[in-house]
């Protein structure tokens, strides 16, 4: 399969569309960001990345970084996690707290906003957020084999002082005992790792083990139990992107991750990981260009894991 030709055709599909959609301007630091960016790349099973436009320049991952915090409590906690935080889609926004209320604090998904603070005290020990980021960071520059990935501390500062939503939710939670940490600690973990700055190329290549059964295909490395690794590919296809998770799920067919700083990572299982990036969001806070791009990857190449 020639994915540099096909990466050719998305390019030309999406290019009438480039700058559509809104940025996440509630987020000060982001709402600068040109929306007529655009970028994608593709890593695959021999290490290559294959990619088109801004591919290595770096952006405000958000939420993706929820894929990998999960992960990451997965392999701490076990199904020990499921507990504290449930496995279905939400239906809702991202940082709504209505659910909640219902629920005796007990959030729906590990990838909406309440449930990721959660996963992100499990991952705290001692109260020392700051060691559980260096450790994130050392994960993530392993994964993607390049020691440059940071934290975008501009953006973290700027998600810190716009986060009463998210201070809500943790509040809200610690009532019902769904936290261990003091809020505070937390959301300084949440709101660091929320503001990971990647390139399209890092994101996908730190992603691949997640289209190999938990394995990285490059180096050989067992990074998560396969039964693991398909449970995470599960939760991405139908609680990814929030109240567009179905919609996402029609259009392109795999599990995916989007953030509001505009990128989305979907997995092709067998095949390799894919990051897009374009700001412009959806209502739902999904990239609009990125959504096109990756229904036209699909369409090419017949990824979508419905056949």
């Amino acid at each position: 399969m020639d994915l540099d030709k096909i990466l050719r055709i998305v390019g030309e599909a999406v290019e009438p569309h480039r700058g559509s959609g809104k940025v996440a301007d509630y987020i000060p630091a982001l709402a600068c960001i040109d929306p007529n960016k655009f970028a994608m790349a593709i890593a695959t099973r021999d290490g290559a990345c294959h990619t088109i436009g801004d591919a290595d320049e770096c952006f405000s991952i958000q939420s993706i970084s929820k894929v990998f915090t999960f992960s990451l409590a997965l392999q701490k906690v076990g199904d020990a996690l499921w507990q504290r935080v449930g496995r279905e889609p939400s239906g809702t926004a991202f940082n709504s707290i209505v659910q909640l209320e219902h629920e005796s604090g007990i959030p729906r998904n590990p990838l909406i906003n309440a449930g990721a603070i959660v996963v992100t005290d499990h991952l705290i020990e001692d109260g020392d957020a700051d060691a559980t980021i260096e450790m994130l960071l050392r994960v993530l520059r392993d994964h993607a084999e390049d020691q440059s990935i940071d934290i975008d501390y501009a953006v973290a500062k700027s998600e810190s002082e716009t986060g009463a939503r998210n201070r809500s939710l943790a509040h809200f939670m610690a009532s019902f005992g769904n936290l261990d940490n003091e809020v505070e600690v937390v959301l300084s973990a949440y709101f660091r790792h929320c503001a990971l700055a990647l390139s399209c190329a890092q994101l996908a290549r730190a992603a691949l083990f997640l289209a190999f059964d938990g394995k990285d295909p490059v180096t050989g490395e067992r990074i998560l139990t396969r039964q693991r690794c398909r449970r995470i590919n599960a939760v991405m296809m139908s609680c990814g992107h929030y109240d567009n998770s179905g919609d996402f799920a029609f259009r392109i067919g795999l599990p995916g991750k989007s953030g509001v700083g505009g990128g989305v990572l979907a997995i092709a299982p067998g095949e390799g990981a894919v990051a897009v990036w374009s700001p412009g969001l959806n209502e739902a806070g999904t990239s609009t260009v990125g959504a096109i791009a990756l229904e036209t990857l699909v369409a090419e190449t017949g990824w979508s894991v419905f056949g």
